[in-house]
């Protein structure tokens, strides 16, 4: 009874684990049986696998075959199994050698021509075989660049069934990863595009340097979205580490470059008010996909109109921002993506929203419920509130004196490598990821500094949760203006921005 082994790769949320595909060749009536907890895609690779197989000038054996997919419990999702299946499959009927099979990992979709299609997380399959200690893998060759990223493991790419098999055999070599191109970093908007608003461009300064959460609000066409889209060029490039785990969310989602696949700049995710749930935060049959939010990992996440969002949206957003990471539980296993973002919120102040507030025709009431759709809970953890105030002329000279991203960036870069520095040793790397009792037990500020939010806490304008946030704010305009610790101007202005009302 023939039996061989291959081995690929499985995907829970970005973390990778190889799995072992073993072939089993007995008697009796031909059919193929597929176990292992495959899902509905998988189970359709014995017809993909059969048909490649045959139309590849390779014999399919006859009677019945035996795939199983192992570990046995973890449940198996998706087509990129099927180039290892069919390595299995011919090493047990002896149509190829099982030696070069020791050691690699084989990640692929086949199609019934025995073409080797793309398929989704690439960069995490490889990652966990190199962990593992596989030496090699094979994976389409339009995924040579996202492959190539991984270190450590000898990557080639495979056009069609006919070239893995003539690798298999020794006759041939498949392709090599080209040198990858760094890509053009995309065009992001200048700020000195923005008009006016200077309350407003501060704020967004302040965010970019501490990686702060913003609340935009105002009427229609006063640049609440010229700010939020210019965001992204303030903040600093991903190191190499953050890069990764960008591009492996990414990956698992399909949306990378095949020439250059590489993640380097903070990505900027706006969804439509009409997103789900799921959509939003991940979820959808079998394993959960990831959502808008991890796809914002280490960026930025604008929602424009937030108002307009369902309620269930806005407040399924409240732990992520916490804890920087979505936990989604599913029957068949529960799934962790990384979330770290920067949430950028921007409205309307009512429903009508006029140019000019005298000309206004909603109520109070309505006015009151119009902004009561975001809530309290979900205010207090936004750290900078600004309102924009409607233009009162557009000059040349205007736009001519406006700062560029360029010049801001640079304050912006100095204030967040002071930050950097100072909490190295503790591993958090912006101000916004300082824990509370850190700020106020290890380096606790003056009284006469923190005076005013005990005011502002004893008259129920501030919560605790609010507390914190301003000392993280009050750190960053201390970075910004140079000094080694905020004092009582620093969080007095803190204070200001979280005390803000939007109405």
């Amino acid at each position: 009874m023939p039996i061989a082994k291959a081995w690929s790769a499985a995907l829970l949320g970005i973390d990778g684990r190889v799995i072992e595909i073993e072939a089993d060749l007995g008697g009796g009536l031909s059919r193929v049986t597929l176990v292992g907890l495959p899902d509905a895609g998988l189970r359709e690779a014995k017809d993909r696998v059969r048909s490649a197989i045959r139309n590849s000038g390779q014999p399919w054996p006859d009677g019945k075959v035996t795939l199983g997919l192992s570990p046995a419990n973890l449940p198996k999702v998706g087509s990129a199994y099927d180039l290892g299946i069919a390595a299995a499959v011919l090493a047990a009927e002896g149509a190829v050698p099982a030696t070069r099979l020791l050691g690699t990992v084989l990640l692929g979709e086949l199609a019934l021509d025995g073409r080797v299609r793309a398929v989704r997380g690439v960069l995490p399959g490889l990652l966990a075989a190199r962990a593992a200690g596989y030496e090699r893998a094979v994976v389409p060759e339009d995924s040579l660049a996202e492959a190539s990223l991984v270190d450590g493991i000898d990557v080639v790419g495979a056009v069609h069934l006919r070239d893995l098999v003539a690798w298999l055999k020794d006759e041939a070599e498949l392709a090599r990863p080209a040198p990858l191109r760094p890509a053009p970093p995309p065009p992001i908007p200048d700020l000195a595009d923005v008009v006016g608003q200077p309350e407003a461009r501060w704020a967004v300064e302040v965010a970019a340097a501490g990686g702060h959460h913003l609340l935009l609000t105002g009427p229609p066409g006063v640049g609440k979205t010229m700010l939020a889209k210019r965001l992204p060029g303030l903040l600093p490039r991903l190191s190499s580490e953050e890069s990764l785990e960008v591009t492996a969310v990414h990956s698992v989602d399909g949306s990378l470059s095949k020439t250059s696949p590489l993640v380097v700049v903070p990505p900027f995710v706006a969804p439509h008010y009409s997103i789900s749930i799921a959509a939003l935060i991940g979820g959808g049959s079998g394993i959960a996909s990831p959502g808008a939010i991890s796809r914002a990992h280490r960026g930025v996440l604008f929602l424009d109109e937030v108002c307009e969002f369902g309620a269930q949206c806005l407040e399924s957003l409240r732990t992520v921002v916490e804890e920087g990471e979505v936990r989604i539980a599913r029957v068949k296993g529960a799934i962790t993506y990384p979330a770290r973002f920067q949430l950028v919120l921007a409205t309307n102040p009512c429903a009508c929203a006029p140019p000019k507030d005298a000309d206004c025709v909603c109520s109070p009431a309505a006015r009151r419920r119009y902004l009561g759709r975001l809530s309290g809970p979900l205010l207090d953890r936004v750290d900078l509130r600004v309102r924009l105030q409607p233009l009162s002329a557009i000059s040349a000279h205007d736009t001519g004196t406006a700062e560029s991203s360029e010049t801001v960036r640079a304050r912006v870069l100095e204030a967040r490598e002071r930050a950097a520095t100072r909490w190295r040793e503790h591993g958090w790397l912006a101000n916004s990821e300082v824990p509370g009792p850190a700020l106020r037990r290890q380096f606790p500020l003056p009284v006469d500094a923190t005076v005013l939010l005990d005011r502002a806490m004893e008259r129920g304008a501030l919560s605790g949760r609010g507390a914190d946030r301003c000392l993280r704010i009050a750190w960053t305009l201390a970075d910004l203006d140079g000094e080694e610790r905020p004092g009582v101007d620093q969080v007095g202005s803190a204070l200001a921005f979280r005390e803000r009302v939007a109405a």
